[in-house]
């Protein structure tokens, strides 16, 4: 059973920056692709950013374009999202997933996603 591990959240002023982490332990980790989500109080949980395992295709939301940046390094089994340019509007906890086998469909729905971490939280000051 996969355990993934979010870590890396805090509170940061308007324009600064962060980087999420999230580690995978808990047996052969070989992913298709990792997610990064975010909930923000009242909200639904959104897609932020994704990105394919093996190949390194990376896929973003257009809100976070240009300022987010999603990575891995396989041989850790651990994904990243470098966060810049941080807005008010980006305070939210911040999940990753995983999805494991191979799939067609846009990388962005949350109900493709087999394994969560538990979250970690982002909270940006104006």
């Amino acid at each position: 059973q996969v355990q993934l591990v979010a870590s890396g959240g805090g509170l940061v002023q308007a324009g600064g920056s962060l980087r999420l982490s999230c580690a995978a332990s808990g047996g052969s980790f070989s992913p298709y692709a990792m997610g990064w989500f975010r909930q923000a109080p009242g909200k639904a949980r959104e897609f932020v950013a994704a990105i394919k395992w093996l190949a390194g295709s990376t896929y973003y939301a257009d809100a976070v374009k240009g300022r987010f940046t999603i990575s891995r390094d396989n041989a850790r089994h651990s994904v990243f999202l470098q966060i810049d340019s941080l807005k008010p509007e980006d305070t939210a906890v911040y999940y990753c997933a995983s999805r494991r086998r191979y799939y067609t469909g846009s990388l962005s729905v949350r109900a493709i996603y087999d394994d969560w971490g538990q979250g970690t939280q982002v909270t940006v000051s104006s």
